[in-house]
């Protein structure tokens, strides 16, 4: 064996995988949306198991709340509020240095979402709400381009393999945004080994796909507190009616759509508006009741008041529209409210 296999020998051994698998793996691209805990499994997996290529976007700051479930950072890098991607960067450089890390500090959104994604051989999905999934999705399903889907809240998550022309899309799973806020990790939690489980999985299935191997045909779901699962076969989900992959309308990338969400800058109050287009009802006792657990809340029937924290307030009204008082940074403003309301 050359000198260079010689790291990836366990793998090598393994019959599905071999010389031969190693090798398209070394020639293989990877990207990774979101370097959360998820995208940090996965970052770690794939650096290990010698993907060539590896790109990792994301938009936030390391915080020390991070540190419980978010395998690449440690207490330096949240002290010195390192963006992810660059404290991610310094620790895969440091595990496999024949990889190319491609680190990026961008929102990914309908502007740039083409140009990070495109050119890959498997997009990772380690984001943490909706808007960016259908994103992900539309850009898959435009550029035949695979992609691992992946969740994690509380103690359950779930992971599916979408392959455009061959699987349902996304969107043929979830036809819609789903209404209202939903959970995330900063409402209801998240559990530490479950997010481990879970873009281990991603990682494994992209592997699968990079050395041309079958991979998983349902959506897998888990609980990892009650050592619950449920493998749901999406074999024959594909719907002629999806506007992504049925009829090749990407809403997601498209300004003009009614999918869209509004972010404004409003001149001279340090708020950010955020307004999404397809107008969705909140019930506000519910969310207020959600959202105490994460902060202080009040609230009246035309609006509710979240302060998370002593420099961010966020305004809900019933209508969906959304408030973030306590900046002007677009991409600040949308990771709070990605935060809270999970899309």
């Amino acid at each position: 064996m050359e000198e260079n296999w010689k790291r990836y020998s366990r793998q090598i051994l393994f019959q599905p995988i071999g010389l031969e698998g190693q090798k398209k793996l070394a020639n293989s691209k990877a990207v990774i949306v979101g370097m959360g805990a998820l995208g940090t499994v996965i970052a770690n997996h794939l650096v290990r198991s010698g993907v060539g290529y590896i790109r990792i976007i994301d938009r936030d700051l390391v915080e020390l709340s991070n540190l419980q479930r978010q395998t690449l950072y440690d207490e330096e890098d949240a002290a010195n509020h390192l963006p992810k991607v660059v404290a991610a960067e310094k620790k895969l450089k440091k595990i496999n240095f024949s990889v190319t890390i491609d680190a990026i500090i961008s929102d990914v959104n309908l502007d740039n979402a083409e140009d990070l994604l495109k050119e890959f051989d498997v997009i990772l999905d380690g984001t943490d709400n909706f808007q960016s999934r259908y994103l992900i999705n539309d850009v898959s399903v435009k550029h035949h381009i695979p992609w691992v889907h992946g969740a994690a809240v509380s103690s359950r998550g779930m992971f599916s393999v979408i392959i455009p022309g061959k699987t349902p899309c996304y969107r043929c799973l979830f036809p819609s945004v789903p209404s209202g806020l939903g959970e995330t990790c900063d409402t209801v939690g998240v559990l530490s080994p479950l997010t481990d489980i879970i873009g281990s999985f991603q990682a494994m299935e992209a592997i699968k796909l990079l050395v041309g191997s079958d991979v998983t045909t349902n959506l897998e779901q888990i609980d990892v507190w009650y050592n619950s699962s449920l493998q749901m076969d999406i074999t024959h989900g594909r719907s002629p009616e999806c506007p992504a992959c049925g009829k090749g309308q990407f809403d997601f990338l498209d300004r003009s759509s009614s999918q869209q969400v509004v972010y404004t800058t409003l001149c001279g109050r340090d708020t950010v508006q955020i307004n999404p287009k397809n107008k969705q009802a909140i019930n506000m006792k519910e969310q207020a009741e959600r959202l105490k657990k994460s902060g202080k809340v009040k609230g009246n029937p035309y609006l509710l008041r979240f302060s998370p924290d002593n420099e961010i307030t966020l305004v809900f009204f019933k209508d969906g529209r959304v408030l973030v008082h306590g900046t002007d940074d677009i991409v600040k403003a949308k990771s709070y409210y990605a935060k809270y309301i999970g899309s």
